[in-house]
């Protein structure tokens, strides 16, 4: 896991841009702490901040092989789950290797099958390659968007990067945002393509971008397809099992400590079972690392998202599995330091999710400090279908996104924004246009019924839309203090399986998340099998809610702030006047959200281009 940064140049020579290549790529290094690297040629800068996983030693970047016909250079980020096969296929076919890296395998294979390489790659990975032999760079993204990849087109080529600061360190970048990068702010719903930032979007999942004199070209080699599912429950419940095996195998290759985050729920226990199996047959013992907030155990109360805390849950995995475990035990005092929440927005590029960013920031630096790779559950709700819109009537048939129709009050959603803003935003009808654009992209089977027509929507609507919102906050968060975390449920043979078995097959024991709950209920407690979902954890103390209050009245009180452009001053005063022990837990999200906001204005000074 790395960052990568670079610019292709048609009618300039980028060999005298050694000192923007070097800061674009700088800006990548806390992603890649480990060493750096640049490959400059002629029409093309290649920048590389490494975090050092497999071939320690040997894995050094850019990669660049030389050709009779001109240099092919690499600039990768991930992991290639199935080099070792691919090594041994690229061997047989005549190929000689120097490292036992999978960067240099992903450079062979190309060698091999140039663009044809994403049909051969199995993993989460972004990565950039200058041909010099047909002056072109290709850029491509794994299939689900596991890992970030952002470009900005300029009048003679490209500019390119694991996140938007590589670009925006660029000069010839604009930072600016316009009506639809604030829209995306608000809406959640992630708009195809959208990087919040004018002129720059993101390399969209399971595509391919060519660039060459002739201009930019994008294909797509990877999409959520549909077709008919044969298999009976038992067999079903069998291959999602095989799978699961499989792909934690895969995934827990590493050269450097790799742990398991582990809550306590379905998703990270069964994770936490198949990790440690495996491990086992190797004489190794499991690392798992769980998140709570001081006294919340014993003063815990259900809000409806949340009904259980975690801690016993995972204390009950934990030993089951005999894994080596660590509570990273957190306090208000924790959250409420205004470097955390300055550090979370400058890794995100954005305003981000309050509190549950902070506290997921603090988590991983504390797991860094013992691992450098850590498998996570994130992603199941999206493929089984666990979140509870998913098995609520009136969400799943509100017509729009339906974590939107579960979690907002229609009449109040927007009060949040300046009266002039909101209407010249118009979200509800930008909401209504993404919303049929992603309904329009779904394959259906003849003689579906309808009901099964508007679930297949739904898991659509997650696994291309929602999935990306939190798949980016996590590798953000994480690669912020150099920590790889990997996502199993995103393995593209799974999310193939799984999208196409019916809904009833998905729910066939009546419960959420039928199908991983018995592929894995082997390897979990009895009290894990049976545990209704729960949320992400948020701190439950008032104090929180009590200082958010505090930096609104000192935001308030400043008579020129950039928030006001775009927040109602009116809507903050209001929430800064209520009782923070009666705040319910959206109220007090808005409010974080507002912060983030603020924060994010004061550290980017983005030109609102709203005019």
């Amino acid at each position: 896991m790395c960052g990568i940064a670079g610019w292709v140049a048609f009618d300039s020579d980028l060999t005298r841009q050694q000192s923007v290549l070097d800061a674009m790529t700088d800006t990548m290094a806390l992603r890649g702490p480990d060493d750096s690297g640049t490959f400059l040629r002629t029409h093309a800068a290649l920048g590389h901040r490494r975090l050092a996983i497999i071939d320690l030693p040997g894995g050094a970047q850019p990669m660049s092989v030389s050709t009779p016909a001109g240099d092919v250079g690499l600039v990768y980020t991930g992991e290639a789950y199935n080099y070792r096969e691919l090594r041994d296929q690229l061997r047989a076919l005549g190929h000689s290797f120097r490292t036992d890296s999978d960067t240099e395998v992903v450079l062979h294979a190309y060698l091999q099958w140039g663009e044809s390489v994403v049909d051969h790659l199995n993993g989460m990975y972004a990565f950039a390659i200058w041909d010099q032999r047909e002056e072109k760079l290709v850029m491509i993204r794994d299939r689900m968007g596991i890992k970030p990849f952002y470009y900005y087109p300029t009048p003679d080529g490209v500019l390119f990067g694991s996140e938007p600061k590589a670009i925006l360190a660029n000069p010839l970048a604009r930072k600016a945002v316009d009506f639809d990068g604030v829209r995306e702010l608000f809406a959640m719903v992630k708009a195809p393509r959208s990087s919040l930032w004018k002129g720059m979007y993101e390399v969209q999942p399971g595509t391919l971008i060519r660039l060459d004199r002739n201009g930019i070209h994008e294909r797509t080699y990877w999409r959520l397809e549909t077709g008919e599912h044969t298999d009976s429950t038992e067999k079903s419940v069998e291959r999602v099992r095989d799978l699961l095996t499989d792909i934690v195998d895969r995934q827990l290759i590493s050269d450097v400590p790799r742990c398991v985050l582990l809550s306590g729920g379905l998703d990270s226990s069964a994770i936490t079972g198949l990790a440690a199996a495996s491990l086992a047959r190797q004489g190794e013992q499991l690392r798992t690392f769980s998140v709570d907030f001081l006294h919340q155990e014993q003063n815990f109360v259900s809000d409806g998202i949340r009904d259980t805390p975690d801690s016993p849950y995972a204390r009950e995995v934990a030993a089951l599995v005999e894994s080596a475990h660590q509570d990273v035990m957190l306090n208000s005092a924790d959250l409420l330091d205004l470097s955390v929440r300055r550090a979370v927005i400058t890794a995100r590029d954005m305003p981000g999710l309050g509190d549950m960013d902070l506290s997921l920031y603090l988590l991983f630096k504390a797991i860094r400090e013992q691992s450098t790779v850590a498998l996570s559950g994130e992603s199941a709700d999206e493929v089984f279908g666990g979140y509870p819109w998913f098995h609520d009537e009136r969400a799943v048939n509100a017509g729009t996104f339906p974590w939107m129709a579960f979690t907002t009050a229609d009449d109040a959603r927007w009060d949040v924004l300046s009266p002039e803003l909101r209407e010249r935003l118009d979200i509800d009808s930008y909401i209504a246009d993404q919303y049929a654009a992603a309904c329009a992209e779904v394959e259906h089977l003849p003689g579906e019924s309808e009901a099964e027509r508007r679930m297949r929507e739904v898991c659509y609507l997650h696994l291309t839309r929602f999935v990306r919102i939190l798949l980016d906050r996590k590798d953000r968060v994480s690669m912020a203090v150099g920590l790889e975390v990997r996502v199993p449920f995103c393995d593209h043979r799974l999310i193939e399986y799984v999208y196409n078995t019916p809904w009833p097959l998905k729910t066939f024991d009546g419960r959420e998340k039928s199908l991983l709950r018995h592929a894995t209920k082997h390897v979990l407690p009895q009290s894990v099998v049976d545990r209704v979902k729960s949320g992400y954890p948020l701190t439950q103390d008032p104090t929180y809610a009590t200082n958010l209050q505090q930096l609104s009245k000192e935001i308030l009180s400043e008579t020129n702030s950039p928030l006001f452009d775009l927040i109602d001053r009116t809507w903050m005063q209001q929430l800064v006047a209520q009782d923070p022990m009666r705040m319910d837990p959206a109220t007090r999200a808005s409010l974080d959200r507002a912060i983030d906001i603020y924060t994010w204005l004061d550290l980017y000074r983005p030109e609102l281009d709203l005019a």
